[in-house]
């Protein structure tokens, strides 16, 4: 390992990766647990595009959310992108809704991404940062989320 200073290394940049739209079911509210309220959203399919990726989101997903005290969401998604030519690819994509004044701070996510060898394993080989929104209404029940690459 080389050594490199602090001073000498570049702060990171972010390249627009991909982004989706991805499609909701029915909100199941199990209940107050010891951590908090659980909430949980199955995941119905969807889309993603991006200059270097494109396909569809398998259903089948979930995002498995928890109500803190401080009235915040932890999010956790877990699902599957299908590219245009077949390949599948894990998406984990965590972070943290919360509310102000009745609106939706910005929400900004940390995706892994568990992708085969090959065409797409650079999606396994670097950092991402995402953010989070509701989806255009014409979406539907629908978030999107936008990955861009950590440089």
């Amino acid at each position: 390992m080389v050594a490199v200073s602090a001073s000498a290394q570049e702060a990171p940049t972010l390249e627009f990766a991909f982004e989706e739209i991805v499609t909701l079911g029915e909100v199941t509210v199990p209940g107050d647990t010891a951590q908090g309220g659980r909430i949980i959203i199955p995941i119905t399919g969807g889309t993603f595009e991006g200059p270097a990726i494109k396909g569809t989101i398998v259903p089948g997903g979930w995002d498995y959310q928890l109500r803190r005290a401080d009235g915040c969401n932890e999010v956790k998604a877990d699902y599957f992108l299908k590219t245009d030519d077949g390949v599948v690819i894990n998406v984990v994509n965590t972070g943290v809704i919360c509310m102000e004044g009745g609106a939706m701070k910005p929400v900004r996510t940390h995706p892994v991404f568990e992708a085969p060898r090959g065409k797409y394993e650079w999606l396994s080989q670097v950092a991402f940062v995402g953010t989070l929104e509701p989806a255009p209404p014409s979406a539907g029940s629908a978030v999107k989320i936008r990955f861009y690459r950590v440089r």
